[in-house]
This record gives structure tokens, sequence and C-alpha cells, in this order.
């Protein structure tokens, strides 16, 4: 009898946990996808799918994206309203990335329900529905690209790195293409002083008074809208993508401008 009610016991405390903040992770649970843009940490130890999985669980090791548009998918165990993004960014030198997130409204534990973006300081100066297409030179070059503006341009090598910076792993290995926000260009050359000012708020990878207290930049869901630009009332999200948001050439010093990040943390737990 005694042996019967030490299991009723274990069932119902197993239960109660199951609805209990002690059962979620204030970190990040699981990567859906990582698709960068050609750059120059891009096939190393921080710009592949081993780098990507490392961001699960902690907000310890870095993650490139690459150039504009490049971007990581990930999400928590649990629905999310307020959440912040770790990177390595500096004063001087931010690489601002562009945050969306999607509900699991259809419940099937995938991303694959519609993406709303969290309207950053700089929205509406952004140009919208802008898509890059970049090319493949097989080998450590310039890697070429044509957007739907008109331009053209490369994602230039460097003395410092000297692998490929297409990425390798991704099965599109002719071309590939991203569609998204593109943010203003911010970088300053002052007399062979870099710097790549930071914008007010809304965006990852980017300086600010609360990512320089915090080591993050937090996000709230009041600020989703759709893609015209409307609000939309969200109460939690499961899923974010960040990219990429400028297509800044940088120079030979710093590269390309690219979003890294070190992962995620819900606020509220």
């Amino acid at each position: 009898m005694r042996k019967w009610i030490f299991i009723l016991l274990v069932l119902s405390a197993c239960k109660k946990d199951d609805t209990s903040t002690a059962t979620k992770s204030k970190y990040i649970s699981k990567i859906y996808e990582y698709k960068p843009a050609p750059g120059q940490f891009i096939n190393t130890s921080i710009g592949d799918n081993t780098a990507a999985q490392k961001l699960v669980g902690n907000t310890e090791n870095v993650l490139s994206l690459g150039a504009f548009g490049g971007y990581v998918i990930f999400g928590f165990d649990h629905g999310v309203s307020r959440f912040g993004i770790y990177s390595n960014t500096i004063e001087s030198l931010s690489e601002p990335g562009v945050v969306m997130v999607s509900q699991d409204v259809n419940g099937n534990g995938l991303p694959d329900d519609a993406w709303y973006t969290l309207a950053g300081d700089q929205y509406n100066n952004a140009l919208k529905n802008y898509k890059i297409t970049y090319y493949n030179p097989g080998t450590n070059a310039d890697v070429k690209w044509k957007d739907n503006q008109g331009d053209s341009g490369t994602v230039a090598i460097n003395a410092y790195h000297t692998q490929s910076y297409y990425p390798s792993f991704i099965t599109t290995q002719d071309s590939l293409s991203f569609t998204g926000l593109r943010l203003p260009v911010t970088l300053k050359d002052s007399a062979g002083f870099i710097t790549n000012t930071g914008f007010a708020n809304g965006y990852a990878d980017n300086w600010t008074a609360e990512y320089s207290t915090n080591g993050y930049n937090s996000f709230d869901l009041a600020n989703a809208v759709d893609d015209n630009g409307n609000k939309v009332s969200l109460s939690a999200i499961n899923f974010v993508k960040v990219y990429t948001g400028q297509n800044s050439k940088g120079n030979a010093t710093i590269g390309e401008i690219s979003t890294e990040i070190r992962g995620a943390v819900d606020l509220n737990l």
C-alpha cells in the first residue's frame, strides 16, 4: 500500500511541475534553421551549423549571420512575451539585426505560421521588400551580389579570413537570395577610424544604453507589425528570427557588417 501511495505522490509532483516555471528554460531551446549570407566568419567555428546549435541553453557562444539577410530561427520551450538577445557589439561598432517573431498558432511545434517584424526606430526609414542575391565564387574570392534596386557589389574578402565566404553547408550552392527590411547604412570612415553607430532601439547586436548595462537588447511584442506595417496584438510568441539588417561592405579592416548573436533569454523568467 505504501508503495502505491509513493507512486501516486511522484506522479502528482511530476504533473504539477509540467505547468510550473521550474520545467521551463529561459534560454533558447531549439535552433530550427541557420541560413547565413556570405561573410568573413562563415565556414568558421562561429559560422556553421555546429555554432548555431551552441546557442541552445546559454548565452556564451557567438554565431555570425553574415551579410544582409543572413538569418537564424530559434524557439523557446514556452510562450514568451518579452525577451533579450545577447550579442558581441561594442560602442562604436554596431551590426544591427532585424528581429521577427511568430506564434505556434497551429500547435505543431514548427515555425510555419505567420511572421511579424518587431519594428525598431528605423522601421519607417528602412527599405521594405529589399531583395538581394549572392553568387558563389567557389573559392576564397569576393562574393558578388545583385539586388532588386538595380545595384550590385561584393562581400569582399580580407587578409584575416582565407576560407570561402559563401556558406558551404547550405543546399543552394549556385546562389542564394534574401528578402527583408534594409536598414540605413551608418558606416563612417574618419581618417581611417571606422565606426558603425547603433540605432535608438529595436535591433539585435546594437549598442544602446541598455546593452551597455545588461549585455542584451530587449524586445517587446507591442512593436509587432505585419507585412503591411499594421500593428498586431500578440500575447506571447514561440519563435524568433534574426537577420542582418544592413547591406554594408565595411572595409578591409573590419570586413562586412554582419549581425552576431550570443543567444536569447526570456526576461520574465
